[in-house]
């Protein structure tokens, strides 16, 4: 008597998945930017921002883009990966570790996602020293860390959308300390703090102080949530 109603049971499940819908995968967080254009920037035109309460944040240190503040609610990030063999494996292993330590530190406050594909980034990190910098004055300076903006306007598949670009250079000549100090302080930078805290404990201070600092402070915490409460327009679909 079992052997029927298991013959049945067998027979409909080929019958249940063809009246099934098709199932589909989910998108991805980081879809690939498939077409990229520049923008032709327009200098800021935005208001000086009033300072918060004293001491609170610093805030009126920030300064938009023209087309706006210049953050995303969710970012996508490739860090250059570590090389897998030869003399240059251990240093490498301790810049990446430095990097994704002060990366941890921004993932406390906002939405990153860690991709493979630099195409699927609007943050990339690469071990490499900046190059000289041309001063006003007309000397040049070095640094080992530096934040260059771009925006773009990206096609990820579903129109058009205004994307900051951000290439991050880390220099990997470093202690890891001091690594892992100068990638929290450019990323502070990637993900929309253009400009300077006036505090050396704050992780996006101008001039550091004696001891390299590895932690968001709370300054650096109110300034970037008082950023992100900000209208903007990048991250969202361009009109056609």
């Amino acid at each position: 008597m079992g052997r029927p109603h298991r013959l049945l049971v067998a027979g409909l499940v080929p019958a249940l998945l063809l009246l099934a819908p098709p199932l589909q995968a989910a998108p991805a967080a980081c879809p690939v930017a498939v077409a990229t254009r520049a923008v032709g920037e327009t200098p800021s035109t935005a208001a000086a921002v009033p300072p918060g309460e004293p001491g609170a944040d610093y805030r009126q240190r920030l300064r938009p883009t023209g087309l706006g503040w210049p953050r995303l609610d969710h970012w996508c990030v490739w860090v250059e990966p570590a090389a897998t063999g030869g003399s240059g494996q251990r240093w490498d292993a301790l810049w990446l570790g430095a990097v994704e330590r002060a990366l941890g530190q921004w993932q406390q406050e906002l939405t990153i996602t860690r991709v493979e594909d630099p195409a699927a980034a609007q943050v990339r990190i690469q071990r490499r020293r900046p190059p000289l910098q041309r001063q006003a004055s007309g000397r040049t300076r070095a640094s080992h860390g530096r934040a260059e903006l771009a925006v773009v306007e990206a096609d990820r598949g579903a129109g058009w959308i205004l994307e900051p670009r951000v290439q991050v250079l880390i220099s990997p000549g470093q202690r890891p300390l001091a690594t892992e100090a100068t990638a929290l302080h450019e990323l502070g930078h990637a993900f929309g703090l253009w400009g300077h805290s006036d505090d050396a404990a704050d992780a996006m201070a101008a001039v550091p102080g004696a001891q390299p600092v590895l932690a968001l402070s709370r300054r650096d915490r109110a300034t970037l949530r008082w950023l992100y409460a900000q209208p903007t327009g990048f991250g969202h679909p361009l009109p056609p």
